[in-house]
């Protein structure tokens, strides 16, 4: 099985939307360079600093699914049936959204309503020996919580979001996480691209 990586662009205060799920400007460093780089759904391209495009372009050819719980699902409108990164969603709710699935049957999108546990197996089973991402801090904190993750990604953004906003990890039921010391630490245009290995 491949690793297990929680992903989110962040705020220097740690956070990654704002409490009505908006992102201000946490995505601002996809359009700060001269590398043009279509997304692998083809839905739109970007335009980043060479550091920044090597980054994403590992980053992205290792993925091989993706676990989301159901807010980020609804934010994203289901990423009309096909998610930019063009890998298969699992998305952790309680409750299938029927008609959705109706309306979208041949998307790659799973929804699994046994929790995030059996959300992750099943993303491992699709992705084979790539890497599975877990996405949204809910998630991501849960699969911190259970001992899940591998690895840490951090996309760090200079914003200062203030209090009252949406953190990456939020409560956790330890006192506290050891990661270890970033194997990737590549410096973008208003971005940093940081890496940490979870201590077990």
């Amino acid at each position: 099985m491949g690793k297990v990586v929680a992903q989110a662009n962040m705020s220097l205060d740690g956070y990654v939307a704002k409490q009505d799920n908006t992102i201000g400007g946490l995505f601002d460093w996809l359009q700060n360079g001269d590398v043009e780089m279509p997304t692998p759904a083809g839905d739109f391209a970007v335009h980043l600093t060479p550091q920044s495009a090597e980054h994403l372009r590992q980053w992205t050819s290792s993925l091989g699914a993706l676990v989301c719980g159901r807010t980020l699902f609804e934010v994203a409108d289901g990423w009309q049936g096909r998610h930019t990164l063009d890998v298969p969603v699992v998305v952790v709710t309680h409750q299938v959204p029927t008609e959705w699935v109706a309306a979208h049957p041949d998307a790659p999108l799973t929804f699994v309503t046994e929790g995030v546990e059996a959300a992750v197996a099943h993303a491992q089973t699709l992705a084979g020996d790539r890497v599975v991402a877990v996405t949204g801090g809910t998630i991501a904190r849960q699969c911190l919580d259970l001992g899940l993750l591998d690895e840490v990604a951090v996309d760090l953004v200079p914003i200062v979001m203030g209090e009252g906003n949406r953190p990456f990890f939020g409560n956790l039921s330890a006192d506290e996480v050891a990661l270890g010391n970033p194997t990737v630490c590549v410096q973008g245009d208003r971005v940093i691209h940081l890496v940490f290995p979870v201590v077990r």
